[in-house]
């Protein structure tokens, strides 16, 4: 998550508008500090962005009921004391606020969040991913709402508008389980260790919620790479014919 390095990832595209691929997890509090900043970024872009949202676990051994809090759950699971995780909540609060998010790790719900990517990629057969993965991170770190069991995310879904109970049938049958499993492998071969990560126009990457004049930048340098790479092959199809 700290690696600020941007890398060539895949060659360009030459489409329009410019396409971002996240890898993302909803029990990530960088991620969400880290969609604020990108958005941020994005307002500063003068050209037109589409988002796509892949799934990352991570912890996929997590319990669906993990018995504790979040402090509990970080000190087991990265194996600090609790003072010290206490220390580092407190500086994630300070920056989710610098970016309008007021982080309650009190209500936190610890969970495996396997089903709530299963719901994004339902949201995004429907149309509503954006507003899937902005919803289920609200729940998760400010409203003290549960992301890790069928019944609550259904609510959730309902909240922006999906039909409930499809969302159940879709969930219980674990129907986008597969598409989420490609998400992860993906990220496997992009070499994605942490997230949030980016992928600007699939060919630059940026690791971590950095600041928005970071993004805005990679927006522009992809803008300009296609059109580098749209006078290349025009001068090349010239020199051809």
């Amino acid at each position: 998550m700290t690696d600020t390095t941007t890398t060539d990832i895949s060659a360009p595209t030459s489409s329009d508008p410019i396409k971002v691929d996240i890898w993302s997890d909803v029990q990530c509090p960088w991620c969400y500090i880290g969609k604020r900043k990108f958005e941020a970024g994005a307002a500063l872009f003068d050209g037109a962005v589409e988002v796509e949202y892949h799934s990352f676990e991570l912890s996929p051994d997590t319990p669906v009921d993990f018995v504790g809090n979040t402090v509990d759950y970080l000190s087991q699971h990265k194996g600090m004391p609790a003072d010290q995780v206490k220390q580092m909540l407190a500086n994630v609060t300070e920056i989710a606020a610098s970016v309008g998010l007021d982080y309650d790790w009190d209500s936190v719900h610890q969970t495996n969040t396997v089903i709530s990517h299963e719901l994004l990629h339902y949201a995004k057969a429907h149309g509503r991913q954006l507003d899937m993965m902005e919803r289920l991170l609200k729940a998760y770190f400010i409203d003290g709402r549960h992301v890790g069991r069928v019944e609550d995310l259904a609510d959730l879904a309902a909240e922006i508008g999906l039909d409930r109970a499809d969302v159940v049938r879709s969930l219980t049958a674990h129907e986008h389980l597969a598409a989420v499993k490609a998400d992860v492998a993906q990220a496997g071969a992009y070499g994605i260790q942490g997230v949030p990560f980016f992928v600007i126009d699939g060919r630059y990457g940026i690791s971590g919620a950095q600041d928005p004049t970071a993004f805005a930048q990679a927006l522009d340098q992809a803008r300009a790479d296609r059109s580098k790479d749209a006078s290349t092959n025009t001068s090349t199809g010239a020199a051809s014919a």
